[in-house]
């Protein structure tokens, strides 16, 4: 398999990555499996977060003594120079590694953040040591707001940019990705098959890796996951006009206004699991799975209709979703 150079950083990695935001639904038996089976298979680059439970956690007790056969990518949220500070070395101890490839500013999306983070007290001061200190090796940042990001790719600070691209969301092709290549800065793209939504993997996969430089980090949390999703950069090959054409009505059908499951929105302070809610009236709209549907959702320990609409939800979504507009319409639907 072919390896691709994520920019300034000269790492080459496995075109087909490995997006950790889903072993945090995994118990730790079943994350090692998943882990030592994509570094068996040859993915040489992990991406996870400081966000994602326990996901570093799952890294350090079965992959550490492997340390030396891949890239490693973590973020955190932090936003002053003392949290982020903090946040490196729990992610050191955490993974039990010596140092880190790229440490990432995470989800960076409002004016506000973006003054915080670049504060002379703030989150990259403190990335900046730590790269001086030898504890990371570059910086990076991801977010959903793609003109944020290519004002933080403007100023020269960040070696990779982390983004969601896919046969749905292509603004980073014409906006971002051309920038990134100019300043020769790695380009990661995380949701490329949509969350989970976007069920032609291969097709979905192969479009995303049309695109010259960029690195994908599908998520994943079954062993049959990475056999999949490295099928995409085996053999790779562009897509035809009818795959084309297939991937197109798909993204029709989906619209942009779809929720990703990234967990953003949790916890609920009603105890809602809102992602599978969403999934749920997924199946029972676009599926039509009238009876199967509906008898699981009876089975949920709480229902769309505990929703309280205090909106917190709706502040921590990365899309702005109007996650309590399509609440009330699953406790409508659903029952």
């Amino acid at each position: 398999m072919e390896k691709r150079r994520l920019g300034r950083t000269g790492f080459l990695v496995t075109p087909i990555s490995f997006g950790a935001l889903p072993m945090q639904r995994c118990t730790m038996e079943e994350a090692g499996e998943v882990l030592i089976a994509a570094l068996d298979a040859g993915i040489n680059f992990f991406d996870t977060a400081r966000a994602y439970t326990d996901s570093e956690a799952k890294i350090g007790k079965y992959i550490a003594g492997r340390r030396s056969e891949y890239f490693l990518a973590t973020k955190s949220m932090a936003r002053t120079k003392a949290a982020m500070t903090e946040d490196i070395a729990t992610s050191l101890a955490t993974m039990k590694t010596e140092y880190i490839d790229i440490y990432q500013l995470h989800n960076v999306k409002t004016e506000q953040e973006w003054e915080a983070v670049m504060a002379p007290d703030g989150a990259l001061a403190a990335l900046k040591e730590a790269k001086a200190a030898g504890k990371i090796r570059y910086i990076g940042i991801t977010g959903h707001n793609v003109d944020m990001l290519i004002r933080a790719v403007k100023t020269g600070e960040f070696s990779t940019v982390q983004v969601p691209f896919n046969c749905v969301e292509q603004r980073a092709m014409t906006d971002l990705f051309p920038l990134a290549r100019s300043l020769d800065v790695g380009m990661i793209v995380m949701k490329p098959l949509g969350g989970g939504l976007i069920d032609h993997v291969d097709l979905a996969l192969r479009f995303v890796l049309q695109q010259e430089g960029v690195v994908a980090i599908p998520g994943m949390d079954r062993v049959e996951h990475v056999t999949e999703n490295l099928a995409a950069a085996q053999n790779f090959r562009q897509l035809n006009p009818e795959e084309t054409a297939k991937l197109t009505a798909l993204a029709a059908e989906l619209g942009s206004n779809f929720c990703r499951r990234c967990g953003y929105c949790m916890p609920c302070a009603a105890g809602i699991d809102i992602p599978q809610m969403f999934i749920f009236h997924l199946q029972y709209t676009r599926y039509g799975l009238k009876t199967a549907i509906p008898a699981r959702y009876q089975g949920a320990k709480v229902k769309a209709s505990a929703c309280i609409e205090c909106g917190e939800c709706e502040e921590r979504c990365p899309y702005n979703l109007p996650i309590r507009e399509r609440i009330k319409q699953v406790a409508k639907d659903l029952g």
